[in-house]
C-alpha cells in the first residue's frame, strides 16, 4: 500500500522531480559537493519564494486584526450559525481579506519537499559520488543517519524557526507549533540525510527570515499609540494654565479663583490695615 503510494506520489511529481533534479546536478557542476549543492539548493528556492513567505505573514496580520469583529459577530449571531457565517464573510470581502492566504505558501512547499526526497532518492541510485558526497559522520546522503543527530538539528531549528513566528499568534495556538518540530521529526526519523541537510537549511533560512519579516518588515507591531490612560494623554487633557491665574478654556485656576475671592469681599483685610496705620500717624 505505502510502496504503490510512493510510485503513484513519484509518477505525479515527475516534472517538479525533473526540474530540482537538474537545478541540483547544476550547482553540484559548479565544484561543490552534494551536501553543499543541496543547502545552495535549499537557499535559492526559498529564495524565490520570500514574496509569499510576506504575503503569508501579512494575510495572518490581517486576520488578527479582524479577530476582534469576527468576535463580536459570533457573540451578536450566537444562535444563528448561518447568519454568522454569512457575516464573517461579508466581513472578510469588506476589508479584503482572504482566510486561505496563510496557507497558499504552505501548499508551494510541501511539493517542493516531495520533489527534493525523490531527487536524493534518485541519485543515490543513479549517482555513484552521492553515496559518498555527505561530510562529517554522513558520507552517504541517500541513507538515513544512523547517530538521528540530523533528524534533532532539524528539530531544534524548526523549533527556533517557529518561536519568532508564535509571538504573534494566539497563546492557544503557540503549543501545537511548538509539538509540531518533535513529532514531523519522528516522521522523517529514517528519511535519507540528503533530505535532512535541505530541510535543516530550509529551517534556517526560514528563522534569518521570520526574524526579517517580524523586526522590520510587514510583521511588526505597530507602536501602540498614547491612550486616554497615558501620562502624556493626561498631561495633554489638562487645562492649561494662561497668566493671571487663568485657563485657557476660560475658567479661573486655583490662584486666580483665590484672588476673584479676595477682590469680592473688598479686600477687607488690606482696608483694615491701611486705617490702623493712618491712626497711628494721627495719635503721633
Amino acid at each position: 500500500m505505502i510502496d504503490s503510494m510512493i510510485e503513484f506520489l513519484e509518477r505525479v511529481f515527475a516534472p517538479l522531480t525533473g526540474a530540482l533534479g537538474w537545478a541540483l546536478e547544476y550547482v553540484h557542476a559548479q565544484g561543490a559537493p552534494w551536501w553543499l549543492s543541496i543547502a545552495i539548493l535549499t537557499v535559492i528556492v526559498r529564495t524565490i519564494l520570500f514574496p509569499l513567505t510576506i504575503r503569508q505573514v501579512k494575510s495572518m496580520r490581517a486576520m488578527q486584526d479582524l479577530k476582534p469583529d469576527m468576535d463580536k459577530i459570533r457573540a451578536q449571531y450566537k444562535d444563528n450559525r448561518q447568519k454568522q457565517q454569512e457575516e464573517i464573510m461579508k466581513l472578510y470581502q469588506e476589508r479584503q481579506v482572504n482566510p486561505f492566504g496563510s496557507c497558499f505558501p504552505l501548499l508551494i512547499q510541501m511539493p517542493i519537499f516531495i520533489g527534493i526526497f525523490y531527487v536524493i532518492r534518485g541519485f543515490g541510485d543513479t549517482h555513484p559520488s552521492f553515496t559518498s558526497g555527505g561530510i562529517l559522520w554522513f558520507q552517504d546522503l541517500s541513507a538515513y543517519d544512523p547517530f538521528y543527530i540530523l533528524p534533532v538539528l532539524s528539530a531544534l531549528t524548526m523549533l527556533a524557526a517557529s518561536e519568532i513566528t508564535s509571538k504573534h499568534i494566539d497563546p492557544q495556538q503557540r503549543w501545537i507549533m511548538r509539538t509540531l518540530p518533535v513529532v514531523f521529526t519522528i516522521f522523517l526519523l529514517t528519511f535519507p540525510a540528503g533530505l535532512f541537510m535541505y530541510w535543516i537549511t530550509s529551517n534556517l533560512v526560514t528563522l534569518v527570515q521570520n526574524y526579517v519579516i517580524y523586526n522590520y518588515g510587514p510583521g511588526k507591531k505597530s507602536p501602540p499609540t498614547a491612550g486616554s490612560g497615558s501620562v502624556s494623554a493626561k498631561i495633554e487633557d489638562k487645562p492649561k494654565m494662561s497668566t493671571g491665574g487663568q485657563r485657557a478654556d476660560g475658567s479661573p485656576g486655583e490662584g486666580g479663583a483665590a484672588a476673584q475671592g479676595d477682590s469680592g469681599n473688598g479686600g477687607a483685610p488690606a482696608v483694615r490695615s491701611g486705617k490702623r496705620k493712618r491712626r497711628r500717624k494721627k495719635k503721633k
